[in-house]
């Protein structure tokens, strides 16, 4: 033999450079799926769309394994819905505990059994007697922190079951032991050209339910409210201005906390 390497030899340098580069890679397409995987995304939720089915719908297009939503947005509203992907699902109390802003519209005069337009009317009450005046008076009654009861057409659990499961067969909420939660309105400002419908923005606290104020607003102008739009314009820092789609949604527009 001349003073070549040998095949055998040769196979083998070659075996180990390829392993070496292989394990290389492997740790960089690990680091890349997990840089992927551990994120959250900022979506604005379609109307008429439950926040499970965009769960649903992120999930597949993402080929997501681990995905969850922080904070549920009811089926007729719209807006801001966060997606956290991987480990930031640990992160979804942190994303539930922030500052949230609401847009919508409610209408005094009329009731139904959802407070939303998810059910027909169910009640007309006057509104001849509600002035500027009394409408001011009641938007600041919901200043600072206040005392509401949730809907009954909401998700919260009552002897093993959902709220609106209750409801759904009939009973009535004054038929349920529905807890009172201490929620804080941060702002409200309301906008009253079009009364009897008034166009409102809300900032408040975790846990608070708008069409509770809703109701609430109607009954303390001795009449009957309904919300016919909500919109979430913004959830801590995040708003309508960085939220993607579901129809355009790409994986590539993610979000993570600095």
């Amino acid at each position: 033999m001349d003073g070549g390497i040998c095949s055998s030899t040769r196979i083998h340098l070659v075996w180990i450079l390829s392993y070496h580069y292989w394990c290389r890679f492997k740790y960089l397409l690990v680091d890349e799926l997990t840089e992927v995987q551990d994120k959250f995304y900022v979506i604005n939720k379609p109307k008429e769309w439950s926040s499970f089915d965009v769960v649903k719908k992120i999930r597949n297009l993402g080929r997501f394994k681990k995905i969850g939503h922080a904070g549920t947005l009811d089926p007729l509203a719209t807006g801001i819905l966060i997606m956290c992907v991987g480990k930031y699902t640990k992160k979804i109390d942190y994303f539930q505990s922030l500052p949230k802003t609401y847009t919508g519209k409610l209408v005094l005069g009329k009731t139904t059994p959802s407070i939303d337009l998810e059910t027909e009317f169910d009640g007309e009450y006057p509104v001849d007697h509600i002035t500027t005046d009394m409408l001011e008076e009641v938007r600041q009654s919901f200043l600072g922190v206040i005392q509401q009861v949730p809907p009954i057409y909401s998700a919260i659990k009552l002897n093993g079951q959902r709220l609106f499961t209750h409801a759904r067969n009939g009973v009535n909420a004054e038929d349920l032991e529905i807890k009172i939660r201490e929620v804080e309105v941060y702002r409200m400002d309301i906008d009253t050209t079009l009364f009897p419908e008034i166009s409102f923005e809300i900032e408040c606290s975790k846990g608070t339910y708008i069409r509770s104020i809703v109701r609430d607003f109607g009954i303390k102008c001795q009449s009957g409210a309904y919300m016919s739009e909500l919109v979430r314009t913004k959830i801590g820092d995040w708003g309508l201005d960085k939220a993607q789609e579901v129809s355009e949604f790409t994986s590539d527009k993610y979000e993570v906390l600095l």
